[in-house]
């Protein structure tokens, strides 16, 4: 692809950013909405795709309201969706520990974690709502941590120089999705909220430009099936799963958000993808996935590697005097919270030297040591010990003995369809909330900020602006019959019956791997003009070969989880291209997306903020085709473009 055939257009788009002083614009937006009269409500389907903390969050609170939510997930139960993994903890400016904190504060360390290149008016919204979550989780029953005294805990995390963390030991985002989960299932018991599980949408039905319904497959029977209704709100989910090797479970994909980008949706800000500096290291080529230890761990912990490369020794007989703490030499103040970023370049930079540790000699230490002589191993059991045990039964070994070994994998995506401040897409009609959308993180998440952001679209943003929506909208009726929904369900068994009829030598899985493979090489922690241009080579003669060799058994008539995987994986290799292109076209560096050749001269994250301080929101133009590029220019009023330091 040349660069130069990228057909540009300037400020196109309108984000919808209401006037006046940021830290008014929410508030002044929501008394300025038009509202649906409560005995309205119930006239009006939304469609809702995920169950995750966003979309569990948003069909429960729109299901409370009143409106008829039909919610569909391709998990046998909404507690299963992903949002179980998430392990840390969630981000609110409550200042409890009285350090200094405050809403503005937590907007100022989002911006500049994100590396300048998120949309102020979200941000602050985000920090403004952060409180709220917390009183409405703690009013369900989540059981945060609580210190000797009932109040609850915080801990610190990457990027912040206070504890504004809540968390529920290791499994925050399981206790927090139960708490989702069951209002969600209060509202399903009331009949406000209808769930289809074991079902998956694989294309969205736009008539008259307006989003009206979805297709979908139910995935024990095969039954194609289309779903009609006023909205539709996409809480699917990131793309991650694109890179092969990644922290995200299995069935985590992008299908849901790229078939809507093909259909008229705006995908921005691809190529920033999070790398997790806190991974357990892959053992082998066996490997169909990594596991994420905690970034809390990193409140403890101390990262280490040997001083003297191609040390081989076990950790114990390095004396103290010979362990290089790099991150806590390199950033005093900020040492082992430094933001995700820069950890995990920082990891790689001294494995890549020569200074890995474990038989592959592919990770680095994460001790535990002066903790537990400092505190006790008691204390550390009550802070992280299902994170311990779980690492133990991985690797057959004790953290509480030796150091855990880590490296960074592929875990959040920044990235994801474009969304106007009322979190809209460009099909009007279809919102887009939690980390399908590319709204609050910018180029990097800070830690415990993907809980915060999916919990403030599900419960207090989108129940307004969906709203909005509706009460100004004229929609005429629809039906199964109208010619949008006919084409899309016979463009949808068309592809399926073209993925069975191929019938070639290769399984889904090796084509899967193959672009995970290119991904990660060329498209991965370190970014170059040259490796962009290899992997935008190499992605279409993975994907025209896939498309002629693929092997795909069984049948369309019943559970078939080749053929799920199949047309996921389909999609990864038309978005991989995507990916790599925001890449080669972004030629700065800026948080999670680094170009080894814009970099300062001690290797950080160089940016061009003249050239480069916008959203690149990218318009399908048809598969191999040069996308068009659409610019949403980036103002900072309230928080000063600086180069980032953490030192």
């Amino acid at each position: 692809m040349n660069l130069d055939d990228i057909k540009v257009f300037e400020g196109t788009l309108d984000a919808a950013i209401p006037a006046g002083p940021i830290q008014e614009k929410w508030d002044s937006h929501r008394f300025n909405m038009k509202l649906v009269n409560p005995a309205n409500r119930r006239k009006y389907q939304v469609i809702m795709v995920g169950s995750g903390l966003a979309g569990a969050s948003a069909a429960a609170s729109l299901g409370e309201m009143g409106y008829n939510v039909h919610c569909f997930f391709y998990q046998d139960s909404a507690r299963r969706a992903h949002s179980v993994a998430a392990q840390g903890g969630i981000n609110a400016a409550k200042n409890y520990r009285n350090d200094g904190d405050s809403i503005f504060r937590l907007f100022y360390d989002t911006v500049k974690g994100g590396d300048y290149r998120s949309r102020e008016a979200n941000v602050y919204r985000l920090a403004q709502v952060s409180n709220n979550i917390i009183d409405q989780c703690v009013a369900q029953g989540v059981p945060f941590a609580r210190e000797y005294g009932g109040m609850l805990d915080n801990r610190s995390f990457g990027g912040a120089q206070v504890s504004r963390t809540f968390y529920a030991r290791g499994q925050t985002g399981q206790q927090l999705l139960l708490g989702a989960y069951q209002a969600l299932q209060r509202q399903a018991h009331a009949g406000t909220v209808k769930l289809y599980p074991r079902t998956e949408m694989l294309d969205v039905i736009v008539i008259d430009g307006r989003a009206r319904g979805i297709v979908t497959r139910n995935m024990v029977t095969g039954e194609i099936k289309s779903y009609l209704g006023d909205a539709v709100v996409l809480a699917t989910g990131g793309y991650g799963n694109v890179y092969f090797l990644s922290t995200n479970a299995k069935g985590c994909n992008a299908t849901a958000i790229w078939r809507a980008h093909k259909r008229g949706a705006f995908f921005a800000n691809p190529c920033y993808v999070q790398i997790h500096p806190t991974c357990i290291p892959p053992t082998g080529e066996h490997q169909s996935k990594l596991t994420l230890m905690s970034e809390s761990l990193r409140n403890d912990g101390r990262i280490w590697v040997p001083r003297k490369a191609g040390d081989t020794r076990r950790a114990k007989d390095i004396p103290e005097s010979e362990r290089w703490y790099y991150l806590e030499e390199k950033y005093p103040s900020f040492g082992n919270l430094v933001p995700r970023d820069v950890a995990s370049r920082n990891a790689k930079a001294v494995v890549d030297a020569g200074h890995g540790v474990g038989e592959q000699r592919n990770g680095v230490f994460l001790d535990f040591s002066e903790a537990i002589g400092r505190l006790g191993k008691n204390v550390i059991k009550d802070r992280y010990g299902n994170l311990f045990d779980m690492y133990t039964s991985i690797t057959g070994e004790d953290p509480y003995d030796v150091p855990m070994r880590i490296y960074p994998a592929i875990h959040y995506t920044m990235g994801g369809l474009w969304v106007d401040y009322n979190l809209q897409s460009t099909i009007p009609g279809m919102f887009v909330i939690g980390e399908a959308n590319f709204s609050d993180h910018g180029a990097n998440r800070l830690g415990a900020s993907a809980l915060m952001q999916g919990l403030a679209d599900g419960y207090f943003v989108l129940p307004y602006t969906l709203g909005n929506y509706l009460a100004q909208t004229s929609l005429p009726a629809a039906d199964l019959g109208n010619p949008a929904v006919v084409e899309t369900e016979a463009a949808v068994n068309d592809k399926i019956n073209k993925l069975l009829s191929i019938n070639g030598d290769k399984s889904v899985t090796h084509y899967h791997r193959e672009i995970g493979r290119v991904m990660w090489d060329y498209v991965g922690m370190g970014r170059t003009e040259e490796g962009l241009k290899v992997a935008l080579e190499r992605i279409p003669q993975i994907r025209e070969e896939f498309w002629q060799n693929v092997r795909v058994p069984g049948s369309a008539e019943s559970l078939n989880q080749s053929l799920e995987m199949a047309g996921r994986v389909a999609d990864f290799l038309e978005l991989g291209e995507l990916i790599a292109l925001d890449a080669l076209h972004r030629s700065e560096s800026c948080g999670g997306h680094f170009r080894e050749e814009s970099q300062t001269d001690e290797g950080e994250a160089k940016r061009k903020d003249d050239e480069f301080s916008f959203v690149s929101a990218w318009e399908y133009a048809g598969t191999g085709a040069i996308p068009n590029l659409h610019k949403e220019p980036l103002a900072f009023e309230y928080v000063k473009l600086t180069q980032r330091s953490y030192k």
